[in-house]
């Protein structure tokens, strides 16, 4: 099968999307279908700096374009960089007809790719992922238009799981039927405890792990406010906070203003995703304060480290993390719940020691990329020979007050 790939971000610019893709990606190669992948990307120095950014890589046995989104960085115009994408699209069916477009993201590729389907005469699935699903469409009718087509006309809808369906119907008015639950995933032979590990293993200080996107919707601030509480009350602890985003100056700001020295709080940066594995092995519980998932790929790689997690009751977590069995959960920003929680995981090591090795038993038997891949693949299958539905209007009413043409980076 000839798929078309549309990715919203993909490496160098780090993110759940980023992962998603790499992993899909390799599964469509190993299963021996011929894979295009058009990727968005920032070219400016300010993207670079709050994601990472630049032409996507080669990627072994995918044809891969790299589109700047030349529009978003000038002034929010995600229409132009839409029609950027509908044109490269038609310009390689024309050389070679693909048989399945898929886009990550609703919007902008998601409705780029519904564009191309209509033009093209060919079927699509669209994922709906983390922030796309949370919030865009709440931003103004530009892209509530566009996000409302997008879900009633797609060929098939992926999303990660029951809860997050529950908020885009709920907020947009889709109907549920047409979702595909698809969980997220994890490479599992990438991510594993350390030789000789133990579950409940920690070192002295318990270390205390975020890693991410540094972005206060990720909890990272409640991360650092709660760390004052567990200050006060004599736990002891170190932490780690790695990766980029657009808080990482406000998160730096506060731990300062906390009192926290370098050595108590560590901002580690920006890491290559190759190294990633390698970072888990410096913490003992993953820390996800976070306010609403997609699907965690963090919370999963975590989970086959072989961490104990403390997160939230948030969309996107409660579909794989229980409190008490594979996790701790407080409500998202309470952030005198989230030291409790905290306080428990690093003061009780058999508590730790039976969510670690649960959630980590749970990992390897549920989230693992080869199942989630056929899954997907076969999807691809039973949408194949169908005709896209072309019954939408392409043309957005262009809605100027939208806050993410301001800030463009957060969507």
């Amino acid at each position: 099968m000839r798929i078309c790939f549309v990715s919203r971000r993909y490496f160098p610019a780090i993110s759940g999307m980023s992962v998603y893709a790499q992993n899909l990606l390799r599964e469509l190669v190993g299963a021996g279908h011929d894979v295009t992948m058009v990727s968005q990307y920032r070219g400016d120095a300010f993207g670079t700096k709050v994601y990472g950014g630049g032409p996507p890589p080669a990627v072994p046995g995918v044809r891969v374009i790299g589109l700047e989104q030349v529009g978003e960085q000038e002034s929010g115009d995600f229409e132009r960089d839409i029609a950027t994408m509908v044109e490269t699209i038609a310009a390689e069916h024309k050389k070679n007809p693909f048989d399945v477009l898929h886009a990550q993201y609703g919007y902008p590729t998601g409705f780029a790719t519904l564009i191309a389907s209509k033009a093209l005469g060919v079927p699509n699935v669209v994922s709906i992922q983390g922030g796309d699903g949370h919030w865009v469409g709440s931003c103004c009718e530009t892209h509530h238009l566009a996000m409302v087509r997008v879900l009633a006309h797609a060929n098939a809808l992926l999303i990660g799981g029951r809860s997050f369906v529950a908020e885009v119907c709920d907020r947009l008015g889709s109907d549920p039927a047409r979702f595909t639950i698809v969980p997220g995933a994890v490479d599992t032979a990438r991510f594993r405890p350390p030789a000789g590990w133990q579950p409940g293993d920690a070192a002295d200080p318990v270390r205390l792990f975020y890693h991410g996107r540094v972005d206060r919707r990720k909890g990272v601030l409640d991360f650092l406010d709660a760390l004052s509480l567990l200050r006060l009350r004599g736990t002891p602890f170190a932490a780690i906070i790695s990766g980029i985003g657009p808080d990482v100056e406000p998160a730096r700001a506060l731990a300062a203003d906390l009192g926290f020295s370098d050595e108590q709080v560590r901002f580690t940066g920006y890491a290559a995703y190759d190294a990633v594995p390698g970072l888990y092995a410096m913490g003992d519980v993953f820390v996800s304060p976070t306010y609403a998932e997609g699907f965690s790929n963090t919370i999963l790689e975590a989970m086959a480290a072989g961490q104990a997690v403390v997160s939230t009751h948030s969309v996107g977590v409660s579909d794989c993390l229980r409190d008490g069995e594979n996790g701790l959960m407080v409500q998202p920003g309470d952030v005198t719940a989230l030291a409790d929680a905290l306080h428990r995981v690093i003061t009780d090591r058999p508590l730790r020691a039976r969510l670690a090795a649960s959630a980590l038993e749970e990992c390897r038997r549920v989230y693992s990329w080869q199942a989630v891949g056929r899954q997907i693949m076969e999807v691809y299958a039973a949408v194949k020979d169908q005709r896209p539905d072309s019954g939408f209007d392409p043309d957005l009413p262009h809605d100027p007050g939208c806050r993410f043409r301001a800030e463009p980076h957060l969507l």
